[in-house]
């Protein structure tokens, strides 16, 4: 699933290339490194509005899918696919790109509860794409939230297993490569939104997994300030704000949850989705700049922790983002669109 150049085989190809007349020169359009599903909450947490905007900005990726996913329960309004597909619609028409993405919803229900979906809107978008034979690009499935929609996939056809690369951002802190005081008390929430799918995945299916667990995704704070130099910038921008500024009032309303403090950081702790699929290296297309462990695939327990197995398939579990290019790379094409958008 990666696409290598080795450095020689490219200076050789560039040499040889020179050494045609300009004219005979065939013009060249470089590929993708990635088609990359996007599977979010965008109705929830705004971290993956963030994401969203910052991978159709992003040129080095093909977008075949963008699917609207459901929140747990508790946070839930019975609609959160249809909301999420609508919030994902809006950033779509925010970038003047309305013609060419139209975001689906999934499952309303994750995988575990009464009546849940043997399929949604997306099972069979997500099957086709994956088994695609007119192109060699590489597949990456992209997750914000739960893992209910691949879940629905592959079990409609487990063909699809080898045929993507799952990067979810979600699950507990690995014991074993977690910073001092950083291991989770509770159930991570993304694994939370539909643990049946998640287990389903980690369990039985042969998805290779890149994994960015809770203590990793904490790290990506966006400063407040830059989020008000954002916000300045154009629609885009106060759209965005707008979002995070609605997250303390949103909350409120949920029984029982406590009042957020005022603090002068945000998690976007859904952007290491671009990070890991478009903000790699030419030659190698892998994101060098970030850290991760290889180790064998755990089983995922039901209540969200690990337990070790020798022989499972070999998964990346990231330990550390670079955050600074991360942030970089966004605001500079955030501030490049409201520039187009102003023109």
């Amino acid at each position: 699933m990666s696409l290598t150049i080795d450095r020689r085989t490219f200076l050789g190809a560039s040499a040889s290339l020179l050494a045609v007349p300009r004219a005979m020169a065939a013009p060249f359009v470089q590929p993708p490194v990635a088609r990359v599903i996007l599977d979010n909450d965008f109705a929830g947490d705004p971290d993956g509005l963030f994401q969203l905007a910052h991978h159709l900005l992003c040129r080095s990726v093909r977008i075949p899918l963008i699917i609207g996913s459901h929140l747990p329960a508790r946070f839930g309004s019975g609609h959160d696919a249809v909301d999420s597909a609508q919030r994902a619609a809006d950033i779509v028409r925010l970038l003047g790109l309305a013609g060419s993405y139209r975001p689906l919803a999934g499952a309303e229900t994750p995988l575990g509860s009464a009546g849940s979906a043997v399929r949604s809107a997306a099972t069979a978008p997500i099957v086709r794409e994956a088994l695609r034979e007119d192109t060699r690009v590489p597949l990456i499935y992209a997750a914000g939230a739960g893992l209910t929609e691949l879940a629905l996939a592959w079990r409609a056809d487990r063909r699809i297993g080898r045929r993507l690369r799952l990067i979810w951002i979600g699950g507990n802190t690995h014991s074993d490569v977690a910073p001092p005081g950083a291991m989770d008390r509770e159930p991570e929430f993304n694994f939370s939104i539909d643990p049946v799918a998640a287990q389903l995945i980690f369990n039985e299916s042969d998805i290779e997994i890149w994994q960015v667990p809770s203590a990793t995704y904490r790290t990506m704070l966006f400063g407040t300030g830059e989020l008000d130099e954002l916000g300045g910038t154009g629609p885009l921008g106060a759209y965005l704000k707008a979002a995070v500024d609605s997250v303390p009032a949103m909350l409120a309303r949920i029984p029982g949850f406590p009042p957020l403090p005022q603090t002068d950081a945000y998690v976007l702790g859904d952007s290491p989705l671009v990070t890991l699929s478009a903000l790699v290296t030419p030659f190698a297309a892998d994101p060098a700049s970030s850290d991760y462990r290889l180790m064998p695939t755990p089983r995922l327990n039901p209540d969200g922790s690990y337990t070790a197995r020798a022989e499972g398939r070999p998964m990346r579990v990231y330990t550390r983002i670079d955050t600074g290019l991360t942030f970089r790379d966004m605001m500079a094409r955030f501030r490049l669109e409201a520039l187009r958008a102003g023109r």
